[in-house]
């Protein structure tokens, strides 16, 4: 990878149609946030990052921009823009993607962070529609892809375990390799001068306009109360066993995005943190948990489903968490979704291989807990991580189960399309690796409006009043971050 080989480096990839060059910065001063900025100005880019728990962040924060393909799928129809043009297909969104991917499919290269290349975006839930049978297509008020993926030539990974930062470009190779060798070569040194040039970020802490938060919600308290009575008709009636009914919530906000992400990232810490700017909107997470990752040929997901908040001493923690271990609903719910997540594990897995690695422990975050599970398998041999995505999304944490009547209903009770809420937010490498994060706690800014999506899972001795109120605790840290960052707090 070191971009002073031609030979070597022209051997790794001589059958990709990208060149990918790297290298370091040793002993960084700088951290992901002000890289972000020093590189990142108002164009189309991303932050991921990871909280593994409250003090200690994930081993690599990933920053990315300058694309050099760009995917946004429609139903059935994804357009490709790369070089100047624009490439229309129909068909089966993922495998369109998929084709994509192993066109410039690179080799795992040792020593390396398990993402140096791919697509970083989301994929919405509603994409689900291309492969299964679910009427009640509602309508779509915030006017968003289906997916939207970018492939980034320039991709900057701090390393928090080595403290050092890894430059990595990715060029599309032509017929002259060694013209593209050498603008790689350059392009690596330029970003280097980038980094380490003392250039003055100003303070962009800001105040929004005279403004009241006022949170308008598509769902009345009254209505959201009579349809969770009318999915628990559902549930009586055995069609289903559990299911995930949301609300959307929006103000008008002239914050900037990535301000709220850095507000975010110190008030709800997550193992999944992203900030992906597509400039005509903006996505800001802070996800605590994980759809499904690939990693070679081992397969992960990590069904989360049992809440209590942080107790404000040692004591009362462990008894709040005691309680949570306890609580005969909550066991219940949790492990009807561990389930569910082993048959979507199962669908793609050698016989005998999926295992519980975890099961039933408590994970501390900043403000809540969390009951945790852990579900592996190793993919069938002639099966990779579109065939996992596919099994696996939407979470049954999302949506319910039995998982595709419970999306009917969904689509029969929700009064709007879900879009990015209960997707997909992540990675896909070029290297077969893949880690992706159920997209909630998520907001999504366009157009001056900020929209915060939040479900609750019910079940037969659902109370209405409380499910609602649950809905709003999730979209609680989403809403303060807003309002801190506006009012020019962070």
């Amino acid at each position: 990878m070191s971009h002073n080989d031609f030979g070597k480096i022209k051997q790794i990839f001589k059958s990709s149609k990208l060149l990918v060059l790297s290298t370091e910065i040793i002993e960084a001063i700088e951290t992901p946030i002000s890289l972000f900025k020093k590189l990142c100005n108002n164009e189309k880019s991303y932050l991921l990052e990871s909280v593994k728990t409250i003090d200690k962040w994930g081993r690599y924060s990933y920053i990315g921009r300058n694309p050099f393909i760009e995917v946004k799928g429609y139903a059935d129809k994804v357009y490709i823009y790369k070089e100047n043009q624009i490439i229309e297909k129909t068909g089966k969104p993922l495998g369109i993607i998929k084709s994509l991917i192993e066109e410039y499919k690179m080799p795992l290269i040792n020593n390396m962070p398990d993402f140096i290349g791919g697509a970083v975006g989301y994929i919405g839930y509603d994409i689900i529609r291309s492969y299964e049978k679910l009427n009640n297509i509602n309508p779509d008020n915030i006017k968003m892809p289906d997916i939207h993926l970018l492939f980034m030539e320039e991709m900057i990974v701090y390393d928090h375990l080595k403290e050092k930062i890894i430059i990595i470009v990715n060029l599309p190779i032509s017929s002259n390799a060694k013209s593209v060798y050498e603008t790689a070569s350059n392009r690596l040194q330029k970003i280097k001068n980038e980094i380490l040039s003392s250039r003055y970020i100003l303070n962009d802490n800001q105040k929004t306009k005279s403004r009241e938060f006022n949170y308008k919600s598509n769902e009345s308290k009254n209505g959201f109360m009579k349809k969770v009575l009318h999915a628990k008709k559902y549930i009586k009636a055995g069609d289903i066993f559990q299911v995930v009914l949301s609300q959307r919530l929006q103000v008008e906000t002239d914050v900037n995005p990535f301000n709220v992400y850095k507000t975010l990232r110190t008030l709800n810490p997550s193992p999944y943190m992203f900030y992906i700017d597509f400039q005509d909107y903006h996505l800001v997470g802070s996800s605590p948990e994980i759809l499904v990752k690939v990693k070679g040929d081992i397969i992960e997901t990590c069904p989360i489903a049992g809440t209590r908040p942080r107790g404000k001493t040692p004591k009362e923690d462990a008894k709040l968490a005691d309680e949570l271990l306890n609580d005969e609903k909550e066991l219940a719910e949790h492990l009807m979704l561990v389930d569910l997540s082993r048959n979507d594990i199962g669908k793609i897995s050698e016989f005998g291989t999926v295992n519980l690695t975890n099961y039933m422990e408590i994970k501390k975050y900043s403000h809540v807990m969390h009951i945790v599970s852990n579900v592996t398998g190793k993919l069938k041999e002639d099966y990779d991580m579109f065939d996992a995505l596919i099994s696996c999304l939407p979470a049954g944490t999302v949506s319910g189960a039995p998982k595709i009547r419970a999306m009917e209903i969904i689509g029969e009770l929700e009064n709007l399309k879900r879009g990015v809420y209960a997707g997909a937010v992540g990675y896909i490498g070029l290297n077969g690796n893949m880690d992706t994060c159920i997209a909630i706690r998520t907001i999504v800014f366009k157009n001056n409006k900020a929209f915060i999506q939040a479900g609750a899972g019910i079940v037969a001795d659902s109370d209405p009043e409380s499910e609602y109120f649950e809905t709003l605790r999730k979209a609680k840290a989403l809403m303060e971050a807003i309002k801190i960052t506006g009012e020019g707090l962070a």
